[in-house]
């Protein structure tokens, strides 16, 4: 039996080996301690959390529901896939959106705005934003009940687009070249995420017009984005990415990045106090995290 823990290595390898192909798989601005933390978090993430919410998820429904294994697993395919639309997409959007916007967050999700992007990327987040992700919890649930496998077509279909978002091989730019297409880049980037409008979200700065960091959160559907009002497109790609440090600031332990909130820069770091001011329009907060003043502009 094919098992998505079959295939997304295979799926990841290809996009890396295009990378590779390309030139594009050594970021210019990458350092000894980037390539470090995306080595940890590819293995935590596929050896220690994957095992923990699958093993985790499993035990717990065994216990608590017994008689539900499997209970719904003739339901029809296309409800399948709105429920893990929902339970799944749409709760990681809100998620995302927290992460950005709370303080108290930021720390869980600050390790994967790194200085570049590339498939590498994908896994790059801190032990607990992984293990803590409702949504991962939700699917688990889902698949228990007996949607296991279309389970196997969306989370590879997901896969397949958020690992393509953060490629360093822009695949969009085709649709952006040639007037024919531009109808279906249209379509396309208000449906799912794309390099264009994910890379803004990684962007290091929002002057040039092109970044969007407090916007541009879907994972699979960059629709929520649309919906929500969090959507930033321009068909353009930023120049730099990551979360620059205050002047003079020395960069967070990788302890702390790793494992925020068990290991922090200052105790109570996320509470250290946030600005806020604005009008309706908009509002800027600036808030001390992981130890580190950031910069965050905010329009609701």
């Amino acid at each position: 039996m094919v098992t998505t823990a079959m295939v997304i290595p295979v799926l990841w390898g290809l996009f890396i080996a295009i990378e590779w192909l390309r030139g594009r798989f050594r970021p210019a601005h990458g350092s000894r301690r980037e390539a470090l933390f995306d080595l940890v978090s590819w293995v935590q993430a596929w050896f220690v959390v994957s095992p923990l919410v699958v093993l985790g998820s499993a035990a717990l429904h065994a216990t608590w529901l017994p008689d539900l294994a499997g209970s719904l697993a003739g339901t029809v395919w296309w409800k399948q896939v709105i429920a893990f639309l929902l339970l799944d997409d749409l709760v990681q959007y809100w998620v995302h959106r927290s992460c950005h916007r709370w303080p108290a967050l930021w720390g869980l999700h600050r390790l994967h705005h790194g200085p570049y992007m590339g498939a590498r990327v994908i896994w790059r987040n801190g032990f607990f934003y992984d293990l803590l992700q409702p949504n991962l919890w939700l699917a688990g649930t889902l698949v228990y009940l007996g949607y296991g496998e279309v389970y196997f077509w969306y989370y590879l279909t997901k896969m397949t687009v958020q690992i393509g978002a953060h490629s360093s091989v822009p695949w969009d730019a085709v649709l952006y070249r040639h007037r024919a297409l531009a109808p279906l880049a249209w379509i396309i980037e208000r449906t799912i995420s794309t390099p264009a409008t994910h890379y803004a979200h990684h962007a290091a700065t929002e002057a040039d017009g092109i970044g969007h960091y407090h916007g541009n959160f879907g994972s699979l559907l960059f629709f929520w984005d649309v919906l929500f009002g969090t959507a930033h497109i321009t068909r353009r790609y930023p120049a730099r990415f990551g979360v620059d440090p205050e002047p003079g600031a020395a960069p967070d332990h990788w302890s702390v990045l790793l494992f925020y909130p068990l290991i922090r820069s200052k105790p109570a770091a996320e509470s250290a106090g946030a600005a806020v001011s604005g009008t309706a329009g908009g509002s800027s907060v600036i808030a001390s995290l992981s130890g580190e003043a950031t910069a965050v502009s905010m329009r609701q």
